[in-house]
Formats: C-alpha cells, structure tokens, sequence
C-alpha cells in the first residue's frame, strides 16, 4: 500500500498544469459521451466495442497472432459499421454535449404537479378502460423512435392526456411521448417486442411498452383496456401499481420528484 501511494504521490508532483488539464478534458469528454448515450442501444454497442478492444490488446499481449490479425484488419470496417448505424446517436451526442458542460445534460426533475396531472390522468382511463401508454424520457432520447409521429409541444395535463387516448380521438393509437415536462409527441407507435417468453395475456400495448423500454430507459406507463389496471414498464419488466398514491411514490423515485403529499391530503390537514 505504501509503494502505490508512494508512485502516486510521485506521479502527481511530476505532473504540470498542463497534463492536469489534458486528463480533465478527456475525462470530460468521456464523461460527456457516456452520459448522452446512456440508455440507448449506442451505448450497448460501445460496451461491446470496448470489449473487442481488450480482447484486441489481450490477444497482442498472449501472442494470439491468428485472432490477433483477425482484430486489426476488421477494427476499421468494425467503425465505419457504428458511425453508419448509430450516426443518429453521434449528432446527438455532438449537440448536447455542450449542454452537459454547462450543467443542464442529464436527466430532467420531474415537477410534482406534473406526476400529480399524470396520476390523474392514467387512472381516470383505467376507470374508463381506456388503453394507453405513456413514455416519459429520462437520460436516454426518444427522438429516434418517435420520429415521424405527430409533433404537439404542448403543456401536459391530465384533461389533454385523456383527449388524446379516447377512442374518438385520431391520435388515441400509439404512445404519448413526453420529455422536459411536456406532451412531445403523440400517436408514436413503438417497435413491439419479439420474446417468445412472455406472458399470451400480454397484447400489442403490453408487447410495445416491453419493446420501448428494452431499448431505451424510459419510465414506461400502461393502462390495460382489458382490466383497467395501471402498471409501470422499466427494462422490459411490467409491474402492476395498486392505487394512485403507489404510482405517485415510485414516479417520485424514478423521476427525482420532490416527494409531496396528494391534493386530497393537503385540504384535509388545512
């Protein structure tokens, strides 16, 4: 232990201001990158280019000549592959990074009137056994799957959120996209998921809220038109929530909501 602290304490005093703010930068850039990407398949690819990386190094290391050859001479088409696949994800993140320099990148604080407009909103179409589904937008973007659907922009509340999923409405099919604490888009329709293991109950909704957020990590909520339930939807896993209130404490989790007390406790206690 002595030895290691030893060598840093060496390293560091040998170190000018120079190389000090070259490794900040980078870390910064690094660090920049990875908070654009995170949740989004991007960043599933550059954990798996990372790997092909060490095992690049490993096999030069070990004398593995074949792989080792095998590595280099595909390492080019190998980039050229991501930027043609995830070029989307690379304007993306050369746009908003700059944001997270300035301190406004990551994931927006969500209001606690805007989850309390939420609540109401996806109760009163369970009561109604009225279908719908709800992506709300955490770190990772959802404009790669909600491209070409219906742009709104607008403020989100719970009368606008029922408008939208009743069934005379010509945008009650697909999924409301929300993002920054408005509605953004409307009548999305999301790629389902293909698993073979899930549950014959689940139908189209059920299979496109599980195939949104394998892919993105959005707060996914649906309401079943067949039970009138409510569930979340996070990592491709449904979980049921039993009242208002349940939801409205796992929305204040997730979201990094000041938690609060419901409109109808706080009448009550004035």
């Amino acid at each position: 232990m002595g030895e290691w602290a030893d060598w840093l304490l060496g390293l560091l005093g040998t170190a000018t201001w120079s190389d000090l703010l070259d490794v900040g930068l980078l870390a910064a850039a690094v660090y920049a990158v990875l908070r654009v990407l995170r949740g989004t398949r991007a960043f599933q690819s550059l954990v798996g280019l990372l790997l092909l990386v060490a095992v690049y190094l490993l096999s030069g290391a070990f004398g593995l000549s074949t792989l080792h050859w095998v590595l280099d001479n595909v390492s080019v088409y190998a980039v050229l592959a991501l930027i043609i696949l995830f070029q989307e994800d690379i304007r993306r993140v050369l746009a908003e990074a700059g944001t997270v320099f300035a301190g406004t990148g990551g994931r927006t604080m969500a209001d606690a009137n805007l989850i309390e407009e939420i609540v109401r909103a996806v109760f009163a179409l369970a009561g109604r056994r009225i279908g719908a589904l709800i992506a709300i937008e955490r770190s990772g973007s959802l404009d790669r799957i909600s491209e070409g659907a219906d742009l709104m922009d607008a403020v989100l509340t719970a009368e606008l959120l029922q408008a939208i999923f009743h069934p005379t409405s010509p945008l009650h099919d697909g999924a409301v996209v929300v993002s920054r604490g408005r509605i953004r888009k409307a009548a999305v329709f999301v790629p389902i998921s293909l698993s073979k293991t899930l549950p014959k109950i689940y139908g189209t909704r059920h299979r496109a809220a599980i195939g949104l957020t394998e892919q993105t990590d959005a707060v996914t909520l649906l309401v079943s038109e067949e039970r009138g339930t409510v569930s979340i939807v996070m990592g491709g896993v449904v979980t049921p929530v039993v009242d208002p209130n349940d939801l409205r404490l796992r929305l204040q989790e997730l979201l990094g909501a000041a938690r609060t007390r419901p409109p109808a406790e706080e009448s009550a206690s004035a």
